[in-house]
């Protein structure tokens, strides 16, 4: 339980420093990658408990909804 609320809570983090870094130069292009390789790395740093493969698995779960929860909210306020 611990785990999916952290997991649910580094979504948001993952979108945040996406966006700092587009802000900063990143082509919009590469932000799912950007996002996806954060979540990776937050994923193995911060919900692995010892299972790479698991924090692997959270990791890209959590890119993938966070490039998800960032184009679903700007096709909501573009139309």
């Amino acid at each position: 339980m611990q785990t999916e609320s952290y997991g649910i809570m580094l979504i948001p983090v993952i979108l945040g420093i996406v966006e700092v870094l587009k802000n900063i130069g990143l082509p919009q292009r590469f932000c799912p990658i950007a996002a996806l390789g954060l979540g990776v790395l937050l994923g193995t740093i911060y919900l692995s408990e010892g299972d790479y493969k698991r924090g692997i698995l959270m990791g890209i779960y959590m890119g993938l909804s966070s490039v998800g929860m960032y184009s679903g909210a700007k096709n909501i306020i573009k139309k």
